[in-house]
């Protein structure tokens, strides 16, 4: 096992780390803006701007949130021999993954609400920084979510693929319209 494939190993056990990463993104980021006296790019636009901003941010992250569900829909539905032996072997750990990217989801979307109604000119609460640690965190459960979304679909695809099949590939017929036409037409 390489050091690639173990540093993988201990991220994808670690669900927890994408607080920790969130907050010292944002963390740096404010230290940044305090010493240099710049880089807080939320203020440069206004209120109203950051407003639709959250609100185009909430919608992006459920949407994304909607497709882990369907992640999930494919995975559980899926029935090949690789896939039934992961599930068997590896369900708590696949559940509590899922489980936490949804929550994910869901604190993000919460996240960003709250930057929305908080927020108001100047923004005396400070709100945007509550969006930028939502918007950070959403990204990295994004990245989480299409690693083991890919990892399932290639366990998945090698039960439809056995190694060393011989299945021959269908043929593109660039015909088959007209083909089909002439027959349709001839039986009416």
């Amino acid at each position: 096992m390489g050091v690639r494939t173990s540093i993988i190993d201990k991220w994808a056990e670690r669900t927890w780390a994408d607080y920790l990463v969130a907050v010292t993104v944002i963390g740096v980021h404010l230290l940044i803006i305090r010493e240099s006296g710049s880089g807080d790019w939320l203020t440069w636009i206004g209120a109203t701007q950051r407003t639709d901003m959250y609100a185009a941010a909430t919608g992006a992250v459920s949407a994304i949130g909607g497709l882990s569900a369907i992640a999930i829909a494919i995975y559980t539905t899926a029935n090949g021999e690789r896939l039934r032996a992961v599930r068997q072997h590896r369900r708590g750990e696949l559940r509590r993954t899922w489980r936490s990217l949804l929550q994910g989801t869901a604190l993000a979307c919460a996240l960003t609400l709250a930057a929305f109604s908080l927020d108001r000119d100047k923004d005396p609460l400070s709100a945007r920084f509550i969006f930028e640690y939502a918007m950070v965190f959403a990204a990295l459960r994004f990245g989480r979510f299409v690693w083991l979304f890919d990892k399932i679909m290639a366990v998945s695809d090698a039960d439809l693929v056995e190694e060393g099949s011989s299945a021959a590939v269908p043929v593109r017929d660039p015909n088959w319209l007209e083909r089909r036409q002439r027959q349709h037409d001839s039986s009416t």
